[in-house]
């Protein structure tokens, strides 16, 4: 990509009600752009992102048997209704319809059970449909009355969620470790540490896991067991003490960037979600829900990984891997041989732009491999990774080895 044709370019000024790191920085690099609190365009940097994060879920939720869907973001309130959770969900967008048959009523997805569950209870008939795994990467819409810090808490936001479908509770545990275990894979991918964390289930679920990553700007709080190294949110917690060995805790600030919950068997009555089994009895089916933000851990990443320069993007999320900087009018030749290679490249072309200037913009957008072409380098490249200070001149073959 030439950056002199890249929409749109960096800002210098820090946005207007970025309150937030992953806010300011994601805005002034141009990745994002506030529409209204809570609300964000994803410009072709930050999509580019998102997609990068959205394939690794992908990889990790096929690998276990996952079969992605795409389910509507409008849901009929009626669904809604038979849940109870048309006027207990605070959080939920109601939609005046236009047609008469809607009755004026329709609602914006939080989540999914209210739209999965009549689906599935259309197909599953014997227990030789189970178990099932089904996930999706969709828009969700919750009318946060605080929505604030960026990407962190949102009204409309980019989540994965995957639901599984099991004939007993035994076996969904089993499928629930899986799934632990795919969450970890996932966020050592990305680069973000994460932490689990045991959490109340609330609304959905008696108990649930969320997956934490610890950094001083979090707007969660959990305790660490000073022993066992056991996490813990600050809503399940009494007193000072471990609750599994009576050890110190330690308080730290985290940001949420997942939840696995197995749930509670109301939806399934409700929606008449049962099965045959070997003997020809009916049985409810038991489910698990496991939900991944991915927009929220776009912000989280920025959140752990910047410094006072811009954001510092880990290789595999980034939105390129080099940051051609030309200067004198160079860099094509190179731009060029890293595309026949297939290295994602952005080439900063800008005749008329200043050097300081051009390695101010590569250091705020914070690609992992900044190169910079010139006459006075001659036949060697200078080569600088975002996260280290030091720079050094290398050939193209041996850029090629560092960036493939």
């Amino acid at each position: 990509m030439l950056y002199s044709k890249l929409f749109p370019k960096t800002l210098k000024q820090i946005p207007s009600g970025a309150e937030s790191v992953n806010h300011e920085l994601l805005a002034r690099a141009g990745f994002i752009h506030q529409e209204m609190a809570g609300v964000y365009t994803y410009l072709p940097l930050g999509w580019k992102v998102l997609d990068k994060i959205s394939d690794i879920v992908r990889d990790e939720m096929n690998a276990i048997g996952g079969q992605e869907m795409l389910m509507p973001a409008l849901h009929p309130a009626s669904n809604w209704a038979k849940t109870g959770r048309l006027k207990t969900f605070d959080a939920l967008f109601k939609v005046e319809g236009a047609a008469e048959t809607d009755k004026g009523k329709t609602v914006l997805g939080p989540t999914h059970e209210e739209i999965i569950y009549p689906l599935l209870a259309e197909y599953i008939k014997s227990y030789k449909d189970l178990p099932l795994y089904l996930y999706q990467i969709q828009v969700k819409f919750r009318n946060e009355p605080r929505a604030k810090a960026g990407l962190l808490r949102g009204r409309e936001f980019l989540m994965k969620d995957l639901y599984s479908f099991h004939t007993s509770d035994e076996d969904r545990n089993e499928y629930y470790e899986k799934v632990r275990d795919a969450y970890f894979k996932i966020f050592k991918r990305i680069g973000i540490p994460a932490v689990k964390t045991k959490a109340s289930g609330g609304t959905f679920s008696d108990l649930s896991e969320e997956f934490q990553t610890l950094t001083p700007s979090g707007e969660d709080t959990v305790f660490i067991c000073s022993k066992e190294g056991t996490a813990f949110n600050k809503e399940i917690i009494e007193g000072a003490k471990c609750p599994d060995c009576g050890s110190e805790l330690k308080e730290e600030k985290a940001i949420e960037v997942g939840n696995i919950f197995p749930l509670k068997r109301a939806y399934a009555e409700v929606f008449n979600l049962s099965f045959t089994d070997e003997k020809g009895e009916k049985k409810i089916v038991s489910a698990g829900c496991y939900g991944l933000g991915i927009s929220r851990v776009m912000g989280a990443v920025v959140e752990v990984f910047h410094d006072e320069k811009g954001i510092v993007w880990p290789v595999t999320v980034a939105p390129y891997q080099v940051h051609i900087v030309g200067l004198d009018g160079e860099g094509e030749k190179i731009y060029k041989l890293l595309l026949a290679e297939r290295v994602e490249v952005l080439f900063d072309d800008r005749i008329g732009v200043s050097a300081g200037a051009k390695f101010a913009d590569a250091d705020l957008l914070g690609i992992p491999y900044r190169v910079v072409v010139s006459r006075k380098t001659r036949d060697k490249l200078e080569i600088k990774k975002r996260s280290e200070k030091e720079t050094k001149f290398v050939t193209l073959e041996q850029l090629l080895e560092v960036v493939k």
